[in-house]
């Protein structure tokens, strides 16, 4: 998810376990071959976050396949993965994302050039249903597994749709039934709980959890682990995880965690009510400074 599955949000991750791989943030193939310095740091991996799997995006196969030759020789993750899902506009209106499910020939072609660039590293493919229409995925997958993709993830909507209806899961069910390669179900999957349902209905070989896991970092552990986090816990993860946004953003970098204070403290998220939250939740979209966040978590807890 971009902005939201960084380093330090991974390690956290990784730190409570219970996540086989995790998938980095996409980023932009255009601006890794043009050595954008941020963009590339972007791709910085700590020991304790693999196996890892980074996620690019771009419409050019020559220069996504630099992309992920540049990516390998930096960072050397466990997979590479190519974005043919993102449904935002800013991201389809370049052919990039989800664009690529109306061009097959082009997303192969991609495919095929990043597969010749990065060996045998395994290659992913995150789809969608289709773009306007709900079964393109069923031409779509015999595409891209001739091209070379070892491993499809696919989410349960088309790119029409956005996040709004429901994430079809039995359509998901109908790609297992095509897909030859090992697939991944993906969407509406928000709570631990529904893990065990959605691999009954899809039978897929795992889920991807994106939104789920804002807020609940414990998200993975407690598929088979069901619990309440507690307050206190809570909040000691939340300091943690802000020392090491910290660590790699600065502390002027709070503000952008912000958006994780957010979800951590959505009622939803915690799992009980907290008399006061919403005026807690206020003050936590405010914070600029470490002490000010100690402050407010430690007469929260």
């Amino acid at each position: 998810m971009a902005d939201m599955t960084d380093s330090a949000f991974c390690q956290i991750v990784r730190q409570i376990g219970g996540a086989d791989v995790v998938f980095r943030e996409m980023v932009s193939s255009e601006a890794v071959v043009r050595d954008n310095v941020k963009t590339l740091g972007m791709t910085d991996f700590v020991v304790g976050e693999r196996p890892i799997v980074q996620q690019i995006f771009g419409s050019d196969p020559l220069t996504m396949a630099r992309a992920a030759a540049i990516i390998m020789e930096h960072a050397n993750p466990e997979g590479i993965d190519i974005n043919m899902g993102c449904p935002v506009y800013k991201i389809t209106s370049n052919f990039n994302g989800c664009a690529l499910m109306k061009e097959p020939e082009r997303a192969a072609n991609i495919i095929r050039e990043v597969k010749n660039a990065i060996g045998e590293t395994p290659l992913s493919v995150k789809i969608r249903l289709g773009w306007n229409d709900p079964d393109d995925f069923k031409t779509f997958i015999p595409v891209i597994e001739d091209a070379g993709a070892n491993l499809i993830t696919i989410h349960g909507r088309t790119k029409a749709q956005g996040y709004s209806g429901v994430s079809d899961w039995a359509r998901i069910a109908e790609a297992k039934t095509i897909a030859r390669v090992p697939l991944l179900a993906n969407g509406d999957i928000h709570e631990p709980s529904q893990v065990v349902e959605a691999l009954a209905i899809t039978k897929a070989d795992g889920v991807l959890i994106a939104r789920g896991a804002l807020g609940n970092p414990w998200f993975f552990n407690q598929i088979n682990n069901p619990q309440i986090i507690s307050l206190a816990e809570r909040c000691l993860v939340v300091l943690n995880h802000a020392r090491l946004h910290i660590a790699q953003y600065g502390e002027r970098g709070l503000v952008t965690f912000r958006k994780h204070l957010a979800w951590y403290f959505k009622t939803n998220k915690i799992g009980f009510e907290i008399p006061g939250i919403k005026e807690i939740r206020v003050q936590l979209v405010r914070i600029s400074t470490f002490s000010e966040l100690e402050n407010i978590l430690e007469k929260l807890s």
